[in-house]
């Protein structure tokens, strides 16, 4: 264990990521999996972008929101899968102290904005079906960067509060997370100082960032529902129901393992679920969004396959 002396204390200089396991022969095929995964979800995501950018049809808020979210998860996986195989093709597991930090901010300023961006992305399916007469004024171009724009600020502040809250607590051993990217739960667990102070701020957050905005989705959606069923024609049910059905899926998954990673604070024991819930929230998600988005959406299908083969969009 590398510690560095400071006083009377042993201060961590470096944490040790365990990953997800210590077996030789199943880094090599976790490798391959999460590098194939990382190459898909980098490819996939700049695909959206690259169909949204170049065809007329997908010039609208709900497209542009949606290219602002493949962004980041091109960031999200970014952060954690290039060190993770880094550690499984070196066996070098070390992490030092302020790249661990690093690591912890750009993660939580990321999810943070995703969790905004989806929540205006309800916002936007609400006025689209509910409130179609004013929706082009309610959600001008102004409006859309202006959204975006807030999302990023109240994620930085919240990313900057708890990476600054972190950086307060002394470690001086052991300096062991059992996890393959450095995250909140798992660093408090190895704090010498007390971290109430971290964890009250931790739970302000997810209340202001997870709680609030999960609401919003819910009250957004349950009036597009009720104006949707309103709906006499079938098959005008079915088109507004296919353009919420991609972002709703999207939603559960992302809320759905985000709650069940910061819910277990008081757990001591970091079990292999945790880590489970990490890949499935850091690789998974953004690998799928793509598809999720695509795959029962015309108009993108058919942009993608104008972007893939290099033919130009219909006048």
């Amino acid at each position: 264990m590398d510690l560095g002396a400071s006083g009377n204390c042993s201060v961590v200089t470096d944490f040790v990521l365990l990953g997800l396991t210590e077996t030789p022969v199943l880094q090599s095929i976790l490798f391959v999996i999460f590098l194939l995964a990382y190459v898909a979800t980098i490819g996939g995501n700049f695909s959206i972008l690259a169909a949204i950018l170049t065809e007329p049809k997908l010039h609208t808020p709900m497209y542009f929101f949606l290219g602002n979210l493949s962004l980041l998860d091109i960031g999200c996986i970014t952060v954690t899968v290039p060190a993770m195989l880094r550690h499984l093709m070196s066996h070098d597991r070390s992490i030092p102290y302020g790249s661990c930090l690093s690591q912890l901010f750009f993660f939580h300023l990321l999810a943070g904005v995703d969790c905004f961006l989806l929540t205006v992305m309800a916002y936007d399916r609400y006025l689209a079906i509910c409130q179609p007469l004013t929706y082009s004024t309610r959600m001008g171009w102004g409006v859309q960067r202006a959204m975006v724009a807030m999302s990023c600020v109240f994620s930085f502040s919240n990313a900057l509060t708890q990476t600054v809250a972190l950086s307060t607590l002394n470690f001086c051993g052991p300096n062991v997370i059992n996890h393959f990217y450095c995250d909140l739960p798992q660093l408090f667990q190895l704090s010498c100082s007390s971290t109430q102070l971290n964890e009250k701020l931790l739970f302000v957050a997810a209340a202001f960032m997870g709680v609030a905005p999960l609401v919003l989705i819910t009250v957004s959606y349950a009036h597009v529902a009720a104006a949707v069923l309103r709906i006499h024609s079938a098959e005008g049910r079915k088109k507004a129901f296919s353009t919420c059905g991609s972002h709703l899926t999207v939603v559960c998954i992302f809320y759905g393992t985000g709650f069940f990673s910061y819910m277990r604070l008081g757990s001591v024991s970091a079990s292999d679920k945790d880590k489970g819930i990490g890949v499935l929230n850091t690789i998974l998600s953004p690998m799928l969004n793509p598809v999720i988005y695509s795959l029962r959406n015309p108009d993108v299908q058919g942009a993608l396959k104008r972007v893939l083969t290099g033919k130009k969009p219909p006048e």
